[in-house]
């Protein structure tokens, strides 16, 4: 409604908008996070754990309204009619900027569960953050790197079964695991670089989805392939506060996850291999997705 205003002045009623927005959801999170951390009782953390989640998505629909106050972006998405709210879902998505992020949550809102990133055990001791992160059922992993194993064998799987245990809440409560399997946004200078054997994308890193589905296997039905396409250059996230981007494209495809693509990723090679050949593939059909886009386009 207020697009008709200077890009500059949008961005900076949008950035303060934002930032409000933000405080405002901010402070009760970590004060309910406190509140979940001292009682240790059961029904009293999954209330609250409902009531974050509650309040992490009005963020998330606050963002919204301000994005559709000061621009006209049109978003063009396939495939949001297969989603279900009550579902536990792998979500996979290319990476190019921040603005993914924001278009993520505003497209799947309330379509699937809120969107959980898996975190660094250590990043739980970050101030404030880490246990609003917690609060809001991120789930923190614990990996020892290989040569950590070989020094101490014992340890041997207590990784995958101390994020287990962490990740035992969800059995009975659907979920949205992200991850961005390029390990980075994608530049045409981290291409070059890479040598990429991808036009449109960099090279997947399967550790991370592999560890996850070795920890949650048994917990996440399905796979969430998204692709992300914006017409013309990328925009950076001060295009996004000026209401600079016009359109965004989105295809959602979901997936099933079979016995094919479970297993121990960290200690089974056979399996490993296997579960690469699988998300090679995927980049494969997400590259040649891409590729369509950038031809209509033209």
């Amino acid at each position: 409604m207020l697009n008709f205003l200077p890009a500059k002045l949008i961005g900076f009623l949008s950035m303060i908008l934002y930032t409000i927005n933000t405080i405002f959801w901010l402070l009760p999170i970590v004060l309910f996070s406190i509140a979940k951390a001292i009682i240790p009782l059961n029904l009293w953390r999954k209330l609250f754990s409902y009531l974050l989640d509650r309040m992490a998505s009005n963020w998330v629909v606050v963002n919204t309204l301000i994005q559709k106050l000061f621009n006209k972006t049109k978003l063009i998405v396939t495939g949001l009619e297969k989603l279900e709210k009550k579902q536990w879902y792998l979500v996979i998505s290319n990476h190019q900027t921040w603005v993914d992020i924001v278009v993520l949550q505003r497209i799947l809102r309330g379509k699937i569960p809120f969107l959980k990133f898996f975190l660094k055990k250590e990043l739980i001791y970050v101030p404030f953050l880490g246990i609003a992160w917690w609060a809001l059922d991120f789930p923190f992993m614990k990996r020892y790197s290989q040569s950590f194993i070989k020094k101490n064998p014992h340890l041997k799987g207590k990784d995958i079964e101390t994020t287990q245990k962490a990740c035992a809440k969800f059995k009975h409560k659907p979920v949205s695991i992200m991850n961005f399997i390029e390990g980075t946004r994608f530049t045409q200078e981290k291409h070059d670089k890479q040598n990429s054997s991808f036009k449109h994308l960099l090279k997947p890193k399967a550790g991370g989805i592999g560890f996850v589905l070795s920890t949650m296997g048994d917990q996440l039905n399905k796979v969430l392939d998204i692709t992300i396409f914006y017409p013309g250059s990328t925009p950076t996230f001060s295009d996004f506060l000026c209401g600079r981007i016009k359109e965004v494209r989105v295809d959602i495809v979901v997936k099933d996850i079979d016995q094919s693509i479970k297993g121990d990723y960290i200690n089974d090679r056979v399996h490993k291999i296997q579960f690469q050949k699988w998300v090679n593939q995927l980049w494969l059909d997400k590259d040649e997705k891409l590729a369509e886009f950038h031809q209509q386009n033209k």
